[in-house]
């Protein structure tokens, strides 16, 4: 496979601002409508209009996330088998994403026990707004589902955990082929991820009406309460991507050595880049340039940065197993340590398929296989992407400065060795 898939992929425009929009209209109008014959009158319109959108975008995530994972961990495994200073760097990368799901995965229900959902939203919610999830497995029902007796069956039943190792194993599996059967096998899949993106991006250009349709039947039974759960998710959500970003300054001046103001001050206009672009490979040249002002060595920037760029989103697997511990919240679902495994063990091997995609197609590829194999319901997961611009800000941010952090990192041992 090429080392420039992503530049392959076919370019996806998502209405974010559309989307939001949709989502103020609808919960306004809901919440307006609220208990009114107007409201009785449209529900057989927009119950089902709402449903069918919900229903195209969950019909792509398996074969999305199939497809994207196999692109990632091949390339990750063309990575390792290059210069030992990207070795380096991948080891370290996989212990972050690694130690980000746990960290998800832990804080996440500390922090909602704490700070816990506003229950008039709950209650309306558990009335039936958010459909029932499936029963919660035991932790011998989780390691008895790492692995499918026919993953043909596991694929359309939406078992997402077995579906991810499946594939991560078969991905590794190809890269022993010979250089042509390998070529081909890497094309198919580049071929499926790209039409699956045009599809999804499809699906994606209706979230403006599919979304005012979700929230305008949300808002009708929670009322104004709903715009005081999408706060709260913003602000916690984001609060986990915080202590990703706050791990990302204490690697590098721990671990790399690097004086604290000095790095605060090398890392400021990659950061402003970020926030503006909200895309990490738009903070490369901004990158590179925090590099040279932290005097780290051009060859282990030139090296470092692009694969993390590619495979490495740092505040990724803690974020998304916020949110899906958050719905399971929201849903009332129970969170046992087996659902915390599977979640953490979706989404420490997910993150590898998001290959520089936009943060609406990243979300729904990455935080859905979580959702699933964690048991949690992923109709709400349609209304939050519609704000998951705000989150995405901080996701970009920590993720750019966990990137210049790595590189410090590997670029100080490399020096040392």
């Amino acid at each position: 496979m090429s080392s420039d898939t992503a530049t392959k992929m076919p370019a996806i425009k998502v209405p974010a601002g559309w989307t939001l929009a949709g989502l103020a209209a609808g919960l306004g109008l809901g919440a307006v409508l609220q208990g009114s014959r107007a409201f009785a009158v449209m529900l057989p319109v927009i119950e089902p209009l709402g449903a069918l959108w919900l229903r195209a975008l969950q019909m792509t995530i398996v074969p999305l996330v199939a497809s994207l994972l196999f692109i990632g961990v091949t390339r990750a495994v063309q990575a390792a088998q290059a210069a030992s200073v990207t070795r380096h760097a991948l080891g370290l990368i996989v212990a972050i994403l690694t130690t980000s799901a746990i960290m998800g995965a832990l804080v996440t229900p500390l922090v909602l026990d704490a700070v816990p959902i506003p229950q008039a939203a709950v209650s309306a919610l558990h009335a039936g707004a958010v459909p029932p999830a499936s029963q919660v497995p035991g932790f011998a029902d989780f390691l008895g589902s790492l692995l499918s007796k026919n993953i043909i069956d596991a694929a359309p039943n939406s078992a997402m955990l077995p579906l991810v190792v499946f594939m991560g194993l078969f991905a590794l599996a190809s890269t022993r082929l010979a250089a042509g059967p390998q070529a081909a096998i890497s094309s198919l899949f580049e071929g499926i991820a790209g039409a699956m993106l045009v599809m999804i991006g499809w699906v994606l250009a209706l979230a403006p009406i599919g979304v005012f349709a979700l929230a305008l039947g949300l808002a009708a039974v929670s009322g104004a309460a709903a715009f005081g759960v999408l706060a709260h998710y913003i602000l916690l959500v984001s609060a986990i991507g915080g202590v990703m970003l706050i791990a990302a300054y204490a690697l590098a001046i721990g671990i790399a050595g690097e004086p604290p103001l000095a790095f605060a001050r090398a890392m400021l206009p990659a950061q402003s880049v970020a926030l503006s672009t909200q895309s990490s490979l738009a903070s490369l040249p901004a990158m590179l340039a925090s590099c040279r002002s932290l005097g780290l060595r051009d060859a282990s920037a030139e090296l470092v940065l692009p694969l993390a760029v590619a495979i490495f989103r740092a505040t990724g697997p803690a974020m998304n197993m916020a949110v899906a511990i958050y719905v399971a919240r929201l849903s009332g679902v129970a969170v046992t340590p087996a659902t915390l495994a599977a979640g953490v063990a979706v989404a420490a091997i997910v993150t590898y398929s998001t290959v520089s995609l936009p943060n609406a197609l990243t979300f729904v590829s990455t935080v859905g296989p979580i959702a699933l194999a964690m048991g949690v319901p992923i109709g709400p997961l349609a209304l939050l992407v519609a704000v998951e611009l705000l989150p995405d800000l901080m996701r970009t941010v920590g993720n750019v400065t966990m990137d210049v952090a790595v590189t410090a990192v590997v670029d100080r041992r490399s020096a040392r060795t």
